[in-house]
């Protein structure tokens, strides 16, 4: 081959390479923007619920990493607070259902009874322990059916440790991993003396993540102290919304039953203070509006979005098991039409993040067919900002 035939083979082989160069960017631009209708145009988020927590025990460094390397974009840390004044990461302030506290015969007469948001629990609660004692403790898978083979395995993490694993993780990544701490029962901590929101933001300035351009969202059921936060910070902000129940036509409930946590239904803060609102408010023009003076969007149960009816062929006022496996599921359950409530928060500049979501049929509904892809899509097509999954793997594939 001559000079001239190896020069014109050279620049055959670099417009070859030129051209797969561009139709992959093409194919990352299509997959980036303007796939689906958010707010921004930008894919939906994924935000790994608790970590890997349909693989491994929630709210380990294990659980985080797993959900990491599957292609979360935001790990998601519940915060709670030692007695001591440190931020660890567990999902509610009590510890029997998701660690081995019960079984460390030194921690037996720490058992007491509190209340949680209008509820009486008796249980085992961070409040009570140091730091010290927490990292005595073993994390345990908190759903039955999930595989229990990691039980006792891992240790419980502070905020801080979460955060140093998606700094590390950015940084060998090569992408921005952010953190979507939710601060847990609020009220209860403070009425405690431990000043959980304040932690939380002196650690956020301390990592120089404390505003909008960092890459955290900060969530909470409760609303008061989210305004406590927009009054401090510029940092992204999500208003949690969820409801007791649904009802058999597909109505949300938000009354709770007497001896059942209030916030189920509505703020514990509102609750309170004596504001009759529920989280029903934040679905109405009004609501949306309120919510925009303070926070960058919504983080709604998935019925707000695509509520689900049941079947009562006996009539005895409860649904049917359609699938005859002896319990009444998600899977015996009908999607019914769309709300408008993503359009509503987008007509208002407000983002919706929307929990959970899980691959198991018995918490897919029937129209899923058992394919928890179908569902992610469904929610997808609507302009969905964002998802938490406990299957970080599924809701990347989906995208």
């Amino acid at each position: 081959m001559n000079s001239f035939q190896i020069l014109k083979s050279t620049i055959f082989l670099s417009a070859v390479i030129l051209l797969l160069a561009c139709d992959m960017n093409d194919d990352n631009q299509t997959s980036e923007n303007g796939k689906y209708p958010t707010l921004t145009g930008a894919n939906p988020i994924v935000v790994a619920h608790r970590g890997a927590s349909g693989y491994l025990p929630e709210h380990t460094i294990e659980g985080y990493t797993k959900a990491i390397e599957m292609g979360a974009d935001f790990i998601e840390p519940d915060l709670v607070m030692t007695k001591d004044g440190q931020l660890v990461v567990r999902h509610e302030p009590m510890l029997s259902g998701t660690t081995n506290v019960s079984e460390i015969p030194a921690f037996a007469s720490k058992k007491t009874t509190k209340n949680i948001d209008g509820a009486m629990i008796t249980d085992w609660f961070v409040s009570d322990f140091t730091l010290a004692e927490i990292k005595q403790l073993k994390a345990k898978q908190a759903f039955a059916e999930r595989s229990q083979v990691y039980n006792n395995k891992y240790s419980i993490p502070t905020f801080a440790e979460v955060i140093a694993l998606a700094k590390q993780k950015s940084a060998q990544s090569g992408r921005v991993i952010g953190i979507y701490p939710e601060t847990k029962h609020p009220s209860f901590h403070e009425a405690l003396g431990l000043k959980i929101t304040d932690k939380l933001l002196e650690m956020l300035t301390a990592e120089g993540w404390n505003s909008a351009s960092s890459p955290v969202y900060i969530q909470s059921f409760e609303v008061s102290n989210l305004q406590y936060i927009r009054s401090k910070s510029t940092v992204k902000i999500i208003q949690l919304l969820s409801c007791y129940d649904v009802a058999l036509n597909g109505d949300l409930i938000f009354t709770v039953p007497e001896g059942e946590i209030i916030s189920d239904g509505k703020p514990y803060d509102w609750h309170l203070k004596g504001d009759t609102r529920d989280y029903g408010f934040f679905r109405t023009q009004e609501g949306l509006d309120f919510v925009k003076t303070y926070a960058n969007g919504i983080g709604p149960w998935k019925p707000f979005i695509i509520p689900y009816k049941g079947t009562d062929v006996n009539k005895d006022g409860k649904a049917d098991d359609i699938n005859a496996d002896g319990k009444v599921d998600d899977v015996d359950k009908e999607a019914l039409s769309p709300t408008t409530l993503i359009s509503d928060a987008h007509k208002k500049g407000l983002l919706v993040h929307a929990y959970t979501f899980r691959n198991e049929e018995k918490r897919l509904l029937s129209n899923y067919k058992n394919n928890p892809t179908l569902e992610y899509q469904a929610f997808y097509k609507l302009g969905l900002d964002g998802v938490f999954s406990d299957f970080t793997d599924t809701a990347v594939q989906a995208r």
